[in-house]
Formats: structure tokens, C-alpha cells, sequence
């Protein structure tokens, strides 16, 4: 048994699996298909052909533990979702979250509130990717990499399996930390191989080779090849595998 607050737009014109709630004043697009055990908060707006996978939480409020340093302004905006996208099951997606046309979110995957994701944005199955990140156009961040809060990823970046960012040098000590806090930049077109780790602030410039399980300390320069612990420049990136190359071929 479902349950729908009166005040849902769209119902009719979307189909909705068993043991769900729909909240107050959520407005449903055309053919949407909603799983099983889904909770949808109030105002979430999502858009046509969207399909939402089972026991999903998508457009609460954000909440913060009591011995939290950063607190979340609520309320927050509500949750968009842009239509013809794909949200996989076990999803956990926060209010304030905007997701453009087409992206596609896989099973067990967490997006913290004030994020703006571009169209064809593919976010892997289990990837956290936490507060005010913004993510640009064809970006692909695979399988349980974790996107540090307050970063910038711009359009088609490549960002494999289990890559860590991270924001803060002081780790959680000393009140100097809130003046630096920071996540790394990636430029579009960069690459980050499986494993490698990016500190605070760094900036990984256009078309950026990170190699797999690389440290990352320091910017990088423009269509270089960076590895080791910490990275090193290695070579320069070969011009056929550059991106103006690959969309130019179709790849």
C-alpha cells in the first residue's frame, strides 16, 4: 500500500511500486516509474521518463550530527530531478540537489544537498559525492569513488573506481581549517586512474593523465601524464588521446 499526499501533481501519468510515499506537493513528470519502498519528499519535482529504483530517499532535508563543525541552512530548496534520468535502487539524494536531463545514478550511490549535476552525468554505484559540488556535462565518476564537498569536476571528466578527494589539511583540527577548506578542481577533460588520492585544493588541469593509485599534491600542468607517490610529471599526453581527438571520431 502506497501512500500519496493529496497535493501530488502527475499521479495519473506515472507508475508507482508498492510501499512508497509520496509527500506534499511533489510534482511528477510524464511516465515516470517510481519502485518499490520509495520515499519522496515535499517539493520534489521530477521530470519526464525519469525511473527511480526501489528503496530510494531522495529530496529530505539535510541533518547534521550535534558534534558537526558545518551546519546545513534549512530549509533548502527542494530536490530537482531533470527528465530522462536514471536513479538506481538503495539511492540517497538530499534536498538543494539539482540533477539536469539524462544523468544516471547507480544502486547505492549518496548525493548531499547544494550539488548541481550536468546532463549526461553518469555516477557509479556507490559513490559518495558530498555537499555543494558541482559537476560538469559527460562526466563519468565510476564505482565507489568519493567527491569531497565544495569541488568543482567541469564537463567530461573521467574519474575511475575508488579515487578519494579530500578538503581539509588540518583534519578537523585547530579553527585555521575553516579558512582553507577546499576541494580539488578537475578541468575538463582530465582523467584520475583507479585509486589515486587528490589533497586539498589541488587544481588537475585540461586534459590531465592522473595515473592509477597516484598521490596528488600539487597542481598539475595542462595535457600531462602525473604518477607516483607524490605524483611526478612523466611525459606529455599523447595527441591522439586528447579529447578535441575523441569527439572529433565520435568516441
Amino acid at each position: 500500500m502506497n501512500f500519496i499526499d493529496r497535493s501530488v501533481q502527475g499521479v495519473r501519468q506515472c507508475r508507482i511500486g508498492y510501499g512508497s510515499v509520496i509527500m506534499a506537493d511533489v510534482v511528477l513528470g510524464k511516465n515516470v516509474q517510481i519502485g518499490n519502498h520509495v520515499t519522496v519528499y515535499p517539493g520534489t519535482v521530477i521530470g519526464d521518463r525519469v525511473i527511480i529504483g526501489d528503496n530510494c530517499s531522495l529530496g529530505r532535508q539535510p541533518q547534521t550530527a550535534a558534534t558537526s563543525t558545518v551546519k546545513s541552512a534549512s530549509p533548502l530548496p527542494p530536490l530537482r530531478v531533470g527528465a530522462d534520468t536514471q536513479i538506481g535502487s538503495g539511492v540517497v539524494i538530499s534536498a538543494g540537489v539539482t540533477l539536469a536531463e539524462h544523468v544516471f545514478v547507480g544502486d547505492l550511490a549518496s548525493i548531499r544537498e547544494k550539488c548541481r549535476i550536468g546532463k549526461y552525468v553518469l555516477i557509479g554505484r556507490g559513490v559518495a559525492i558530498e555537499n555543494a559540488v558541482q559537476i560538469g556535462e559527460y562526466t563519468k565518476i565510476q564505482t565507489g569513488a568519493y567527491i569531497t564537498a565544495y569541488m568543482e569536476i567541469e564537463d567530461r571528466v573521467f574519474i575511475a573506481p575508488m579515487v578519494v578527494t579530500t578538503n581539509d589539511n588540518y583534519m578537523g583540527r585547530t579553527e585555521e581549517r575553516f579558512k582553507h577548506i577546499k576541494g580539488p578542481t578537475i578541468k575538463r577533460g582530465a582523467r584520475i586512474g583507479g585509486g589515486a588520492l587528490l589533497l586539498p585544493g589541488v587544481v588537475i588541469e585540461e586534459e590531465t593523465f592522473v595515473a592509477a593509485g597516484s598521490v596528488v599534491t600539487k597542481d598539475t600542468k595542462p595535457r600531462t601524464l602525473v604518477k607516483g607517490v607524490p605524483a611526478r610529471e612523466y611525459r606529455k599526453v599523447p595527441e591522439r588521446e586528447l579529447l578535441s581527438k575523441s569527439l572529433s571520431e565520435g568516441i
